[in-house]
């Protein structure tokens, strides 16, 4: 069975999650594999000198342990037989694997990985709303999205459109 690799990245708070558990449902094969739950623990995690932990790196995250998984879940699937389903479109000896994440291009382990890539954008002050209605522990301190969230999502974009991958915007 081929696996088909499918990278939703982009801007936090900026829908990858909704759009990937979306397609989830509608497509037959499909699992699921989400970068924000390798976060290392809190106390891994680097704190700059204004006192934000810096989360929007890949020093926070256990890329390794998500690529483990990934490759495991693309093995898994090799010659395995799938029933028959009911949406004719779509080739049952297909499975699609989904990754989901703010800094999935780059790291190049797993760029090398996706058959398609996409990024999700939404402007500043729609993602700041969107940040502001969401509950995070640790919590966000006074700050946090305009002194490092927004910054490091530029600086991850304009890195990410130097190695020119591929990718889809939208």
């Amino acid at each position: 069975m081929k696996t088909f690799i499918v990278g939703i990245g982009g801007v936090t708070n900026g829908g990858k999650t909704t759009l990937a558990h979306s397609l989830q449902k509608l497509l037959p094969n499909c699992s699921l594999i989400c970068q924000d739950n390798y976060f290392k623990p809190e106390a891994e995690v680097a704190t700059d000198d204004r006192g934000f932990k810096q989360y929007d790196v890949l020093e926070a995250l256990e890329m390794e342990a998500m690529m483990s998984d990934i490759l495991s879940r693309i093995t898994q699937h090799k010659g395995t037989e799938q029933p028959q389903t009911s949406q004719e479109k779509c080739d049952p000896s297909v499975h699609f694997l989904i990754i989901e994440g703010f800094l999935l291009y780059h790291y190049k382990p797993l760029d090398e990985v996706f058959d398609q890539r996409y990024f999700l954008t939404v402007p500043y002050e729609e993602c700041k709303r969107r940040r502001s209605t969401r509950v995070y522990d640790p919590p966000d301190p006074p700050g946090y999205f305009d002194g490092h969230v927004w910054p490091m999502y530029i600086k991850h974009k304009e890195e990410m459109n130097k190695l020119q991958n591929k990718i889809e915007f939208s």
